[in-house]
Order: C-alpha cells, then structure tokens, then sequence
C-alpha cells in the first residue's frame, strides 16, 4: 500500500457500522486499519421512558430537543417510526456535524451546532431561557450537560437513547496484532472505547489518538500516551490526527 500511513498499523476501537468508515478512511491513505471495537451499542426496549419522550416531542411538550451523538439519533427516530410518529416539534440542537448529518438525513434542521464538538462547548453555546429541555443521551453519559443546561435556566429532562455495553472480547487479528507488538496507534472516539480497550488489551499500551478533549483525558488516565488529538472533533479530523502522528511526507 502507498500513502502516508504505509506500514503503519491503527486499530479503530469504535463499534461497527461508523468503526468501518473510519477504518476505510484510514486504509484509503495506506494504514493497516484493524477493527477492534471495544464497546456495543445496545437499543431501549419498546415501551419504555424513550417512547414516552419520543411521543412528547412529537407533540410538541419540549421547547428544546438535544442530541449528543448520530447513535442517539438513529435510535430516536427509529422509536419514532415504530410508533408512528414524526421529529420533535421543538428546536433541535447537535453536537456537531455527524449527528448534525444524522439529522438532517431524518429531514431535520438543527436550529444549534456548537463551534466546536463537546458537550461543553454544547453548553456554553446553548441559550439561556425558560422551558423544558430533552436531552437524547448515552446512558453511560455524564450530568455535565444537564447542569450546563439547567445554569442556563432551563429544565432538562434526560433521557437514555441507548446503552452502552464494554465488549467481551477483542477480535483475534486486534489481539494478535497487540501480542505481536504490531500496533502503531489505537484510536478512540470515547472515554467508554478508552475503559473498553484497558479492560481486554491484556496491558498492552500503545500510543492513542483521539477525537477530542475528554477522550484524550481519558486516555491519558488510563495511562495511555495520546499522541494526537482531532481537530476538528470529527471522523475526518481523527483521521488527519493519525497522519499528523504516524504519517510520513
């Protein structure tokens, strides 16, 4: 393979379907990209609090509907189609341009995109005022935002979008290639890909890049040396990161 990660070996720790694209991403510029998702994505049961919350938005009973993630979208308007139901009848905000896509893909315009993609800039950039606030989160996800949103004036209501799970196992090519000492990189998307990896690499500790600030703290943590960081916070941008650490002419 040419380009500028030839020979170089990444494992994409984030679970399949987006692990793939970044996979492809990283192989199109020569990488050895090996997937080695390190988390699940689980969907709520039917009947449960996200219906609720889907049918109020529909009905108009939220001033603000958030989305933090594309996987939180996905599963909110596949509740939504099963209940028969349509978008939330509120202002939409979303943490950056893959869940904005994810979106828009739904016919769906955000009405707030932060300048830069964390849930703290997320809260910083979102309006003071008085209302109800839904929040489509992870269940895995901090209160960091709902105290932002609440500092603001509002009242946020969260919700679980879905579950995050920590895999059992890794692939065998992930695993041989960290017993073989292989790995030039592992890349993470989220402090739940970084507790997943700690947990199967069986002490195995190669440098990381990362696809923002909290990631890379977690990273870092984990006792991790983060040799790259996504800017911006985004798929392309962690893979520019990668060329940036690893990548040569």
């Amino acid at each position: 393979m040419s380009g500028p990660l030839a020979g170089r070996v990444v494992l994409v720790t984030r679970p399949h379907p987006a692990g793939e694209v970044l996979a492809r991403r990283l192989r199109a510029l020569g990488a050895e990209a090996i997937a080695a998702p390190t988390i699940g994505v689980e969907r709520p049961i039917a009947g449960g609090e996200l219906d609720d919350a889907v049918r109020d938005a529909a009905e108009g009973r939220f001033d603000w509907t958030v989305f933090t993630s594309a996987a939180g979208v996905e599963a909110w308007f596949e509740r939504a189609e099963a209940l028969g139901v349509g978008p939330p009848r509120s202002a939409v905000a979303a943490i950056g341009d893959a869940t904005a896509e994810a979106l828009r893909a739904r016919g769906v315009e955000p009405t707030l995109i932060p300048p830069e993609f964390t849930t703290e800039a997320l809260g910083r950039a979102f309006p003071e005022g008085r209302g109800r606030v839904l929040l489509a989160r992870a269940d895995l996800a901090t209160a960091e935002l709902e105290q932002a949103v609440r500092s603001k004036g509002w009242e946020p209501v969260r919700v679980d979008a879905y579950r995050v799970r920590i895999a059992e196992s890794l692939p065998p090519p992930a695993a041989a290639a960290l017993r073989e000492g292989r790995v030039d990189a592992v890349t993470f998307t989220s402090p739940s890909t970084v507790e997943g990896f700690v947990g199967l690499a069986e002490g195995a500790r190669p440098p990381a890049v990362c696809i923002g600030p909290v990631t890379a703290a977690a990273a870092a943590r984990a006792g991790l040396d983060v040799v790259g960081e996504a800017e911006p916070h985004t798929e392309i941008g962690l893979t520019e990161a990668v060329v940036r650490a690893l990548g040569s002419g």
